[in-house]
C-alpha cells in the first residue's frame, strides 16, 4: 500500500541522484535494474497495462493537479520542489510527474509469439516508433539484438508512447537466441525479394528489420525463411526503417486477420 508522502529537497539526496541518472542516461536502467517514467500518458499507459511502480515522483506544484489519479499508485511517493524535479527529468519541458519501475524479470524468447527482430537499429526515435507498430498490428515480442539501442532508455520510452508496456522485450541478445522462436523469419531489403504485396505471408511469423544504413547482417539474413522488398514506384533509394517496418507489420495484420 501507498504510504503517505515524503519531502525530499535536497539535489544530494541518494535516491534523487539515482532518479537523475534513469532520467538521463540512457543505460543506466541496466545497472539499477529498474526505469523511469515521466510524464502522466506515459505512466498511466503503464498503470492501465497493470504495472506496478516502486515509487512516485511528483514536483510539489502539480502533487494537487496528480494526487487524485497518481497519489496512490507506488508503495512509495515523494515529493520534491519544482526545481529539483526539473533537475532530475531530462526532458526540456519536464512533466513534473514520474514513476520509478522494476524492469520485467521474464527476459526470454517466447516460441511461437509472433515477434518483430531489431537488428543494430540505433536511433531511439526508429526503435520507439516500431515498438508502436508492432502493438498497434498484434505482434506480442520484441528482440533487440546487440548493438541495438537500449530498449527501456527514456528517449525510447517516449517514442513507444507506451507500446512497452503491452509487448515481451527482449533485449542485447545473439541471433542464436533466434532458433527458439520456432517462427518463420521474413526479412526486408530495399533491393532484394519479392514484392511484399504478391506474397502470401505466414502468421505468426518474425520480421527483421536492419541497422539504419546497413540493413540486416548476414547472420541474419542466413536464418530468414523469407526476403521481401517494398514497391517505391517514387523512385526513392530506400525508406526509413521505421516506416518500412509499419508497412510489413500492417501487411501481416491484414493478412492474419
Amino acid at each position: 500500500m501507498s504510504q503517505e508522502p515524503i519531502t525530499i529537497s535536497s539535489r544530494d539526496n541518494p535516491l534523487l541522484k539515482e532518479l537523475r541518472r534513469l532520467a538521463q542516461d540512457s543505460t543506466a536502467y541496466r545497472k539499477a535494474g529498474r526505469f523511469w517514467v515521466e510524464g502522466d500518458h506515459l505512466c498511466r499507459a503503464a498503470l492501465q497495462r497493470g504495472r506496478q511502480p516502486a515509487i512516485a515522483v511528483f514536483a510539489e506544484s502539480a502533487w494537487t493537479l496528480f494526487a487524485a489519479e497518481f497519489g496512490a499508485c507506488a508503495a512509495k511517493t515523494v515529493l520534491v520542489p519544482d526545481a529539483v524535479f526539473d533537475g532530475i527529468s531530462g526532458l526540456e519541458s519536464p512533466a513534473r510527474l514520474g514513476l520509478v519501475f522494476d524492469l520485467p524479470v521474464d527476459a526470454t524468447v517466447q516460441p511461437g509469439l509472433a515477434a518483430v527482430i531489431l537488428d543494430r537499429v540505433q536511433d531511439a526515435g526508429n526503435v520507439g516508433s516500431i515498438l508502436r507498430s508492432a502493438a498497434a498490428f498484434g505482434f506480442q515480442q520484441v528482440i533487440a539484438l546487440k548493438g541495438t539501442a537500449a530498449l527501456w532508455s527514456p528517449k525510447v520510452l517516449r517514442a513507444g508512447m507506451g507500446a512497452h508496456f503491452g509487448l515481451h522485450l527482449i533485449e542485447g541478445v545473439t541471433p542464436d537466441v533466434l532458433d527458439a522462436l520456432a517462427l518463420p523469419i521474413i526479412v526486408t531489403s530495399s533491393h532484394q525479394g519479392e514484392l511484399i504485396h504478391r506474397q502470401k505471408l505466414p502468421w505468426p511469423c518474425a520480421w527483421a528489420l536492419g541497422h539504419e544504413g546497413q540493413g540486416v547482417g548476414a547472420e541474419l539474413m542466413a536464418r530468414s525463411t523469407l526476403r521481401v522488398r517494398i514497391a517505391q514506384p517514387g523512385g526513392e533509394e530506400s525508406l526509413n526503417v521505421a516506416a518500412a517496418a509499419a508497412i510489413c507489420l500492417h501487411a501481416s495484420a491484414v493478412e492474419a486477420a
